[in-house]
């Protein structure tokens, strides 16, 4: 559908020349001689971009704009202006306006102008679309259970979630702690800012520096040119730091520095670069205990420990199990396009008298495969399939799933077949290609770096 344009000028020659200019670049393009007529037309039609003049007979080109807005909140205004006026377009852009053009200006370059505003304009809107879906994705009410604990989380997230507080969060691995720190970004006034996750565990150290920090042209070998962090990258949203346990100390204490002076500078650079993030981090590991060992800085463990939430395990919580497994359940019988309407009570039952050792993670591993091979409409008992003891004994390959040849082999040689032989097996989606491994998508397209395999089609 082509794009309309409204112009707003009262000069018939001046609007003549930029219809029948912008008519014939594809656009569909409406008229309107003064500021009136102007907030009519926006008021009724679907008008994609505004240009209007600031020279109106009978509304000032100010007072235009700001009822422009508050019309249609979302349509970008091109103001035309003249060269001595530029002064008051500038002021139009603080309060609204997408960008100006001065008189006398070049049909083709208002054309190219018109385009890159309309481009940007599509995808600030696809955004704006993709943050609200996550908001409703990620909201609290994605955290499902009835438990004690889960309330007190609840209760607790509704308190901290709007203020900048760094928060640590602690459990076992597969207990949610990548959904709470999304849920907490999205409840907060960031929302509407890039949630950055980065898995400290999947980048090696030299490369975890410059994902975060950046780096300048030159400063080490394969720097070829200048490579702008995630923090900066971040500036006004949120940073989680997954399995923050694991970073170096060197890298700890740039972090450190970030969190007291919101500061930092990109690798090979010389200039400190101010940002505005918030920092979630998550950990399974004991820090305590690695503070002893010297492993973990005790001055950053009580930094970013402002505000710990622990996610229990999901054995301390059983009450949890059929709602979480019901979410899990609709879930996917909706992605999967398939009818099932429940648990059969012993299905229920094999759910509950398990210890989830893997927590929910997990729990909705089995979901997933028990509608895969089960038949609708119920999941029956025999469509569980817990633990690592599913696969029948003559399936299970005697002395380990892979043999060594005795001439022996490269470990990076295993490791690339097994990632292709994944992604392969996933069609190029890193996510279930990670599931097939045991590892998390950041791991997959860090390996499929590292070995050089062709990009995923499916990411």
């Amino acid at each position: 559908m082509s794009k309309r344009i409204l112009i707003v000028d009262s000069e018939r020659f001046a609007r003549e020349s930029i219809r029948d200019r912008m008519t014939r670049e594809g656009f569909v393009v409406v008229e309107s001689a003064d500021g009136q007529s102007a907030l009519a037309r926006a008021g009724r039609e679907l008008i994609d971009l505004a240009i209007i003049d600031f020279n109106l007979p009978d509304l000032d080109g100010m007072e235009l704009l700001n009822r422009l807005c508050q019309v249609r909140p979302q349509l970008p205004i091109l103001i035309i202006t003249a060269q001595s006026s530029i002064t008051a377009a500038v002021q139009a852009i603080k309060q609204g306006a997408y960008d100006y053009i001065a008189k006398p200006f070049d049909l083709d370059e208002l054309a190219i102008q018109i385009r890159r505003i309309l481009e940007t304009s599509k995808l600030q809107s696809d955004l704006s679309v993709r943050i609200q879906a996550d908001k409703e994705r990620y909201g609290l009410n994605s955290l499902v259970g009835c438990s004690p604990p889960i309330r007190q989380i609840t209760t607790m997230l509704r308190k901290v979630a709007s203020s900048p507080t760094t928060i640590l969060l602690r459990g076992e691995s597969g207990t949610g702690k990548d959904l709470l720190a999304r849920v907490i970004h999205y409840e907060s006034d960031r929302a509407d800012r890039l949630f950055m996750n980065v898995v400290c565990t999947a980048i090696p150290d030299q490369l975890l520096e410059s994902e975060l920090f950046g780096h300048e042209r030159g400063a080490f070998t394969d720097a070829k040119r200048q490579r702008t962090g995630l923090f900066e990258l971040a500036h006004g949203g949120t940073v989680f730091l997954d399995e923050i346990g694991d970073m170096s100390p060197a890298l700890q204490a740039k972090l450190l520095h970030v969190l007291e002076y919101k500061s930092f500078r990109r690798i090979g650079g010389t200039e400190d670069i101010r940002v505005d993030v918030r920092i979630l981090a998550a950990t399974n590991r004991d820090l305590e205990a690695a503070i002893r060992k010297g492993a973990f800085r005790e001055d950053l463990f009580y930094r970013i420990s402002v505000m710990p939430l622990v996610l229990p395990p999901l054995r301390d919580r059983p009450e949890d199990v059929p709602l979480l497994a019901q979410y899990f359940r609709d879930r996917y019988a909706h992605e999967f396009r398939r009818d099932f309407r429940d648990f059969t009570p012993e299905a229920l039952q094999k759910l509950l008298a398990y210890h989830w050792p893997g927590n929910v993670r997990e729990l909705r591993n089995v979901v997933e495969r028990a509608l895969l091979i089960g038949n609708e409409p119920w999941v029956r008992e025999e469509d569980i399939l817990l633990g690592r003891g599913f696969l029948a004994p003559e399936e299970a390959p005697a002395g380990g799933a892979i043999h060594l040849p005795p001439e022996g082999c490269r470990l990076d040689d295993v490791e690339k077949d097994l990632v292709v032989q994944a992604l392969e097996r996933a069609a190029g989606n890193r996510t279930k290609a990670a599931k097939l491994l045991g590892i998390t998508r950041d791991q997959v397209r860090y390996k499929v770096e590292k070995f050089g395999l062709p990009a995923p089609t499916e990411a």
